[in-house]
């Protein structure tokens, strides 16, 4: 079934009607303010709304007609075309009609023949109205959905990547185990290691990896707790999200050494804190590959606001490294389609993109400036509609 992709726009009304004359008086009467399209009968109706079931979102029929009555096209539509708003037209208002048009046509009015033009006219409108909102909350929820799916695809390619890397640590302690001897004590297991301390700090890495693993599924866990009605929603501000990513990335070797952690001057922060803790972590998860194997490697990340700056650039969170930079083509490219530098390594060149996504939901932006050989600097913007100094 298609749908309007445009709930704004007026829909048309379809009305079915055996009797020529009654045709045309309701498309003279309503033609003023609708789009009238007749049918002559059920079957002529359903053939129209077949072919073009996106252009209608209201549908008055009569209830007395040869072949198919009324009620048999209401439920049909009820069935196959369940956007578009019903009404039905009678002359005989008995009460069994009556209940089967609104318990199995799901009619929103019965109106009595011969029709009065100023209450049809005011049912119409309801009518009207009713898909527009119908049709509204139809497209907040596709896209609902659409965010809800993608956000789901990006969180499960973070998850894949430190994962993999779990089971290959401990893919690789399983697999220096020594079977113990005849005579070996019970309680002791033997492992093999090239040089001292290589299990522990493999399963420590692990460890990293996996409560990393576990922070960004609560997070997303509690997301979903705050989506309840009557649930009280969290508010957080920049620096706790900052923090938290600091607390619970799973930085290599000396990476955590080489972050600086700079809070200006704190914010709340506006949207879902699981997508835009999502957007930190990819974000340092991308300047952390890059400084990988660079002497002297730092990465900074800022918190800031500055109340006297334009709408839109008031509050930020910001990225800054000291790498090797983006070459210019790519860094044209990186916020508009997929792109990376990394392809070799995983990388899909998602990242950037889902950073966008998620800040132009919440009315904020991304900004990338990269200087080859310098370093980058990702900047975070916050509307101020959803700001205020912490």
């Amino acid at each position: 079934m298609q749908v309007p992709d445009f709930p704004g726009e007026s829909p048309s009304v379809l009305f079915v009607d055996d009797e020529p004359t009654s045709r045309k008086w309701f498309a003279r009467e309503f033609g003023d303010e609708f789009r009238v399209v007749t049918a002559g009968g059920a079957d002529e109706a359903l053939s129209i709304l077949g072919e073009r079931s996106a252009e209608f979102g209201v549908l008055v029929t009569d209830y007395r007609m040869p072949e198919r009555d009324g009620m048999k096209l209401l439920r049909a539509v009820q069935r196959d075309f369940r956007h578009v708003i019903r009404l039905l037209a009678t002359a005989y208002a008995e009460k069994d009609v009556a209940i089967a048009a609104v318990n199995q046509g799901k009619v929103l009015r019965i109106l009595e023949k011969p029709l009065d033009g100023e209450a049809t006219r005011e049912a119409l409108r309801e009518a009207v109205a009713l898909y527009r909102a119908q049709a509204l909350e139809r497209v907040v929820n596709e896209g609902r959905v659409a965010a809800l799916r993608e956000a789901l695809g990006f969180l499960a390619h973070e998850l894949n990547t430190p994962l993999a890397t779990v089971r290959g640590y401990v893919g690789s302690v399983a697999a220096r185990y020594i079977a113990p001897g005849p005579d070996e004590p019970a309680g002791v297991a033997r492992f093999t290691e090239e040089y001292p301390g290589e299990l522990v700090t493999a399963l420590e890495r692990a460890e990293r990896r996996a409560l990393y693993c576990q922070s960004l599924v609560s997070t997303f866990v509690q997301s979903a707790r705050d989506a309840y009605p009557d649930a009280v929603p969290q508010s957080i501000t920049a620096s706790s999200l900052v923090g938290a990513l600091l607390d619970e990335f799973p930085f290599e070797d000396n990476e955590r050494a080489c972050v600086t952690l700079d809070v200006r001057q704190d914010f709340r922060l506006p949207g879902r804190r699981d997508l835009l803790y999502l957007v930190l972590c990819t974000l340092a998860k991308n300047a952390l590959i890059a400084l990988r194997g660079r002497p002297q490697s730092r990465l900074w990340l800022e918190v800031d606001s500055a109340p006297d700056a334009p709408a839109g650039r008031r509050f930020w969170i910001r990225v800054r490294d000291n790498g090797p930079g983006i070459p210019p083509e790519v860094l044209a490219k990186l916020t508009k389609e997929p792109v990376t530098t990394r392809a070799g390594a995983g990388g899909s060149g998602m990242g950037l993109m889902f950073c966008q996504r998620v800040m132009q939901a919440i009315s904020g932006a991304v900004e990338v400036h990269s200087t080859l050989g310098e370093g980058t600097m990702v900047t975070l913007y916050f509307h101020p509609g959803g700001s205020s100094s912490a």
